[in-house]
């Protein structure tokens, strides 16, 4: 209580102090700590995720707790609150895994740093005043973003394009990447920068939305990312018919991530439609993903329900020294290149249908509550496409749960987005102040 009964709560929305924090929480996970990596070492593929360290931790960890504090003290705070309900059951079963794994200690300090990232998340959208500085503040980091990856290219081009000479993966000789690891995590995140530029065209500036979604546009066809390619206008369309499917948006979201997944997994797992594909003068292989997936699936039946813990699994001695070491080059791959498979991988059946639930189903009721009450068309559709994006292009790499780089962050922020979006609503200040509504960004 304040002893001023003219006086207003404290409020840390907006302030210059919530406005650098916001960015630099996002530019964190957008830029990195180690951008323009060399290319004659590993360190291109530990930039986003691949690895950590402490440094990394202790930053996330004060990131995570200020950020916290400010929602501390935020008048939306429940409504941020109550979405940690499902954020908790999946990590109550990711705890549980760290049981099965080999490693136990190294799981739980993933699993513990992966928790903090979701936090984080879950709250700088509530630090913009309203939807005018998060326009400004989010414009500036996506630009700043772009611009550092088209140096890379043009400046120094021995680290913004994948070389020959390169440590890893030569054949992705003449692929941008900019500032970041690979040319996957950047073609992903210059569809997120479309994304934003088409947002910022309706909401700040039409020209220079443009100009960004242009220049993202440009980086993306450059960066050789086929998924992200391929999938940026499907979302598009998707995204619109979303807004106008009504009772079956949950169909047209789940039923094609269904149909997706299990087409091109069928290609792995039954020989005869692989043959076919292949006859179609289309790559069964998907860019080689194919040896990975069916060496995932030959893991996942050994443990169907309880996985190999969390993050235990992948470029372990376990995985390069067993019996399948010689018979695959698949053993040597960081990840599954398919998010669900590895959910099975880290926690099995349980872990995938709670996040499932988590990332699929209750974001898409969301999206549904915001478009039918009309709760900032614009922003709404931002989180949409971004959240739609994420959840395709997630059948061909595996970005949940990765702690550092822009594409699972920028798709938590979208998901938490889309449920203050569904949630909002209007709220006076006590003492006659002006009106305010809240949720993903307070409006005034």
């Amino acid at each position: 209580m304040v002893s001023d009964p003219n006086a207003e709560p404290y409020n840390p929305q907006g302030g210059w102090f919530a406005s650098a924090l916001f960015v630099v929480v996002f530019c964190y996970f957008w830029i990195g700590l180690d951008p323009l990596p060399s290319p004659t070492t590993s360190s291109q593929l530990a930039a986003y995720g691949e690895s950590s360290n402490a440094f990394n931790q202790l930053i996330v960890l004060g990131m995570s707790l200020l950020v916290l504090t400010m929602l501390f003290f935020h008048p939306a705070r429940e409504l941020a609150l109550r979405a940690y309900g499902p954020v908790a059951l999946v990590f109550l079963w990711i705890a549980m895994s760290i049981l099965f794994s080999d490693t136990p200690d190294a799981a739980l300090r993933r699993t513990i740093y992966s928790a903090l990232v979701v936090l984080s998340a879950s709250a700088v959208l509530l630090l913009p005043r309203d939807n005018a500085q998060f326009a400004k503040l989010v414009g500036f980091c996506i630009f700043f973003a772009v611009g550092l990856s088209y140096f890379g290219v043009l400046a120094v081009p021995a680290r913004g394009i994948h070389q020959a000479t390169d440590a890893a993966e030569t054949a992705l000789a003449g692929d941008w990447r900019g500032h970041f690891g690979h040319k996957n995590v950047a073609s992903a995140a210059m569809a997120f920068a479309v994304f934003f530029g088409l947002y910022l065209m309706k909401t700040r500036s039409y020209w220079a939305g443009l100009a960004l979604a242009v220049l993202a546009g440009i980086f993306l066809l450059n960066s050789g990312g086929k998924t992200s390619g391929a999938m940026l206008p499907a979302i598009l369309i998707l995204v619109w018919l979303f807004e106008r499917a009504g009772i079956f948006r949950y169909l047209l979201v789940a039923g094609g991530l269904f149909v997706l997944n299990a087409t091109i997994l069928s290609v792995v797992a039954v020989p005869a439609i692989k043959d076919f594909v292949s006859g179609l003068g289309i790559d069964a292989t998907f860019t080689d993903r194919a040896s990975i997936w069916e060496l995932a699936l030959g893991a996942i039946g050994a443990r169907p329900f309880t996985g190999y813990g969390f993050q235990s699994f992948w470029q372990t001695d376990a995985l390069f020294y067993g019996n399948q070491s010689a018979a695959t080059w698949a053993v040597t791959a960081a990840n599954a290149h398919n998010a669900y498979l590895e959910q099975l991988i880290n926690g099995g059946i349980p872990l995938l249908l709670l996040v499932i639930i988590w990332l699929v189903l209750l974001p898409a009721r969301h999206a549904s509550l915001a478009i039918q009450r009309g709760a900032d068309p614009d922003l709404t559709r931002l989180y949409t496409r971004i959240w739609m994006f994420a959840l395709f292009s997630s059948s061909f790499e595996s970005p949940f749960f990765d702690n550092s780089g822009p594409i699972w962050f920028t798709m938590l922020l979208a998901i938490f987005g889309l449920r203050l979006q569904a949630y909002a609503h209007l709220v006076e200040k006590p003492i006659g102040g002006p009106m305010q509504f809240s949720g993903a960004v307070v409006r005034n």
